[in-house]
């Protein structure tokens, strides 16, 4: 269980390094995004024969970073934008 955390925080810190520009996410998000794309890597590794959901081979890796970045984007799209305050210099 502990590896399976660390493996999606991983992925979750690799999508967003891939991903430009700055996202508006915080660690628990990146990590929920991180688990929630390798759970997908790991069923699409599993679909085609190369590997088990619960053994990440590299092919469920690389998928599994692909759903996080793409996650990460679906994110950013419904999370609702932050403004930025100004504050008025006297």
């Amino acid at each position: 269980m502990i590896g399976f955390i660390v493996a999606g925080l991983v992925i979750g810190l690799l999508a967003r390094l891939i991903k430009p520009g700055k996202q508006n996410l915080g660690f628990l998000a990146t990590l929920a995004l991180g688990l929630v794309g390798s759970v997908i890597g790991g069923s699409i590794a599993a679909a085609i024969g190369t590997g088990d959901i619960m053994e990440l081979d590299m092919l469920g890796f690389i998928c599994a970073v692909v759903a996080a970045f793409l996650l990460i984007g679906v994110a950013e799209a419904i999370a609702p934008k932050r403004k930025k305050k100004h504050f008025a210099h006297r």
